[in-house]
């Protein structure tokens, strides 16, 4: 059995760890943001269109290959990478190109930034490119937005639901 004087030291070393945390929870605090500035995020995961047309083989390139082979398409698995640029005000924000995942080139292209901006009215421009056989852009979409400080908005890309999407 305990003596009560090793209890109310253990007690006493409780509620010290107990103040310890609650003071360092909440001190110093933390602001991702300045007061008067919102945050851009660009996101995608978006696997480019196939880099090379399939073609038909020729009757030769067919000989050659084993009988389990054979099949009359070749169709190469490489992707497009997916080129993006997002625009603020006319001022570029981000011009990159994400190359696909995989060791054969044929998963997503991701990307993902964090862009700090003023609060304020705006006017969003974003253009994204999934096709290497396509110059310039193939999607793109202006919205005027007004962003509230500490407002959190999101640029996405999902074809299924007709391209770029800002929210």
């Amino acid at each position: 059995m305990r003596s009560p004087l090793a209890i109310a030291g253990q007690v006493v070393l409780y509620a010290a760890f107990a103040t310890f945390i609650a003071i360092f929870s909440t001190h110093p605090q933390y602001r991702t943001l300045a007061p008067d500035q919102a945050l851009v995020k660009l996101s995608f995961s978006h696997a480019g269109q196939l880099a090379h047309d399939c073609r038909n083989r020729s009757a030769e390139e067919l000989a050659k290959l084993s009988p389990n082979m054979r099949a009359p398409m070749e169709c190469p698995r490489e992707r497009s990478p997916v080129t993006v640029e997002l625009e603020l005000d006319g001022k570029t924000l981000a011009r990159a190109s994400a190359p696909p995942s995989g060791l054969s080139r044929d998963g997503a292209s991701t990307w993902y930034e964090r862009y700090a901006v003023p609060a304020g009215k705006h006017e969003v421009s974003v253009k994204l490119n999934d096709s290497a056989r396509v110059n310039g852009f193939n999607y793109s979409r202006e919205e005027h937005v007004e962003l509230r400080p500490g407002q959190v908005l999101v640029v996405d890309f999902n074809p299924e639901k007709g391209g770029i999407l800002i929210q």
